[in-house]
């Protein structure tokens, strides 16, 4: 092993049996690459989401298995799945639920909506207007929906993935900071290569009349999952990693060309994620290129730029790599 590794890696009696976890979430992302062609990091990156028991926001262009991709994610596991689509005349009951008088009992029974998920994807979250996403909000920060005065919890585990398209906005709305600022990851997922999309055609071919989400089956439990994210809280994070992941935050503080840094939340997100792609890799303790490789997308849509740079084509991705390496890795 090298000596990078060797600094990080915890004493022998503290080491974690990770074989289970890489080989159940490993047979989830090969369940899903039956049918998703050539978008294995936005795979592997939604399984860490899951893992450290973030949500995600992806947002790409029409017809780039956006929503196929999380559907086929959620099949993959087994548990409760439910999808939202969200448009402009939704209504914060349509999502929470809401009390209805039993006339039987001539009592309300709260009648629980498709939030009450394992895992739940809701396409097109932009479109709903702000009473909407503010119910939904809730859900996704505190893990329960308020109803009449009544607290509801949601199922264990509870994640959320939601799409977006990134060009279209009649019709849609901003979601705002504390909003953006509750999702783990923002994944961007771009068009295929034309060797990926000849491949995607070759697929779709032989395929002919067949359903592809057929052909994924359910292959890790609830009570596996629940068990796995548990583990995960006890890889081994080394006092110079926590410094490196602090140093990274800090300093989108302190960049001139951001108006709006990260929060401790974004440090924490940090950690747990860097944590969960670990273990994904079978190892029981995390380096700082595991804090490098999710930083962009943990990040990217808490930052703000500064409106020159913005009009000077610049991005968001683009300012936290230059920061992530400016910072010199503890070694």
């Amino acid at each position: 092993m090298s000596e990078l590794g060797n600094k990080y890696e915890p004493s022998f009696e503290n080491r974690i049996d990770l074989t289970e976890l890489k080989e159940k979430m490993g047979a989830v992302k090969k369940e899903v690459k039956k049918v998703i062609i050539g978008q294995d990091e936005v795979i592997h990156k939604l399984l860490i989401a899951i893992l450290a028991t973030g949500h995600s926001l992806i947002e790409g262009m029409p017809g780039v298995a956006k929503t196929l991709t999380a559907k086929l994610i959620a099949k993959a596991v087994k548990g409760e799945f439910k999808r939202i689509q969200f448009t402009p005349d939704l209504m914060p009951s349509d999502v929470t639920g809401s009390s209805v008088l039993d006339l039987k009992t001539n009592e309300f029974d709260f009648k629980r909506g498709p939030i009450f998920g394992n895992i739940v994807l809701i396409d097109e979250i932009n479109r709903a207007p702000a009473k909407t996403q503010s119910s939904l909000f809730e859900c996704m920060s505190e893990r329960q929906v308020t109803v009449d005065g009544i607290t509801y919890p949601v199922p264990t585990p509870f994640v959320v993935f939601a799409t977006q398209n990134p060009i279209e906005h009649e019709g849609t709305y901003r979601l705002p900071e504390a909003q953006l600022d509750r999702f783990l990851f923002k994944i961007n997922i771009d068009y295929p290569a034309i060797e990926q999309e000849l491949d995607i055609l070759r697929e779709h071919h032989a395929q002919k009349a067949n359903n592809k989400e057929d052909l994924v089956q359910p292959v890790l439990r609830i009570d596996e999952l629940i068990r796995f994210q548990q583990l995960i809280k006890s890889i081994y994070v080394h006092e110079d990693v926590l410094s490196y992941i602090a140093q990274v935050v800090y300093h989108t503080r302190s960049n001139p060309n951001l108006t709006l840094g990260a929060s401790p939340r974004a440090s924490i997100a940090l950690l747990e994620a860097s944590k969960a792609g670990a273990a994904l890799q079978g190892r029981d303790f995390i380096t700082p290129d595991d804090v490098k490789y999710v930083a962009p997308a943990i990040l990217g849509h808490r930052v703000l730029l500064t409106p020159e740079k913005e009009m000077e084509g610049f991005t968001s991705d683009y300012i936290i790599k230059q920061i992530v390496d400016s910072i010199e890795i503890p070694r």
